[in-house]
């Protein structure tokens, strides 16, 4: 069995199963391929970029290497989003797909982890761009400037294995939710407001799953304009969206389905409504 150039390069440079970043960079540069592409290589053949030490007590190689291979459609790149979007890269999953029609603005800075005084005013998926690829090369990140809709919703879903709802508008999220089930792609959902926070799992097979809260055609939403959103709330509620989209693309751990969980960050509550 003959060894590729490149895979020989990298078992040269690796420390045990370890692979650091100025190596994995350096055969990107020396044989001409992307960074990912580097990635995918170490982990086919059991070495594990530097990066993921921290996570390899929890992920196996083998896991790192299915994150690796994994596509994420996270639909909102502002409170909730911008905060799974950072999470996703760093936990490795290889292909992220940002779908945002904003730019920031001055009230985003509170609490968008992608914003800041530096980027007023630029759309909100090419700072996730700019961002990912500072925290993580090996992760591609697609931008998408435009809102998901009936139009669109397909083509921005297609190539998924997990979307992820951090939107705040209500019609756009029952059109989201509407069109994964038509897909059969798992929806991570998630809403914020001032202390509270909610998360649901949509499931294509699992009948009535998904989120019950979500306000029905012709009822008001809302409450995050009456409540505000202070810079944990979205944290909190983006990281246990990130945990469950790595538990769908691990087949790791239990999937709530039809539950939905309330965080009451003011309380210290956690509570799965019957």
């Amino acid at each position: 069995m003959t060894t590729s150039p490149l895979l020989e390069f990298l078992l040269s440079r690796s420390r045990g199963e370890l692979l650091a970043w100025q190596d994995q960079l350096s055969a990107a540069r020396r044989f001409n391929r992307s960074v990912r592409e580097v990635e995918l290589i170490a982990l086919q053949h059991g070495l594990l970029p530097a990066r993921y030490i921290r996570n390899r007590k929890t992920i196996t190689t083998e896991g790192q290497l299915r994150l690796c291979s994994a596509s994420v459609v996270v639909v909102g790149c502002g409170g909730l989003g911008g905060y799974v979007l950072e999470l996703l890269a760093r936990l490795g999953v290889g292909r992220l797909r940002a779908v945002d029609p904003d730019c920031f603005e001055e009230h985003n800075l509170n609490r968008q982890l992608l914003s800041t005084v530096e980027n007023l005013g630029q759309a909100k998926v090419d700072a996730a761009r700019l961002r990912i690829g500072a925290v993580n090369p090996a992760v591609e990140l697609e931008p998408h400037q435009c809102a998901f809709s009936a139009a669109n919703g397909a083509e921005l879903l297609q190539g998924a294995e997990v979307a992820v709802d951090a939107l705040d508008n209500l019609a756009t999220r029952r059109e989201l939710a509407k069109q994964c089930l038509q897909l059969r792609l798992p929806l991570v959902q998630g809403a914020i407001a001032g202390w509270y926070g909610q998360l649901g799992i949509q499931l294509p097979d699992r009948a009535g799953s998904g989120l019950h809260w979500i306000p029905a055609e012709g009822e008001q939403g809302g409450l995050e304009k009456e409540l505000g959103n202070p810079s944990f709330t979205p944290a909190a509620i983006a990281s246990l969206q990130a945990a469950e989209v790595c538990k769908l693309l691990l087949g790791a751990g239990g999937v709530p389905g039809e539950r939905t969980l309330w965080v009451d960050l003011q309380a210290m509550e956690f509570l799965i409504p019957e």
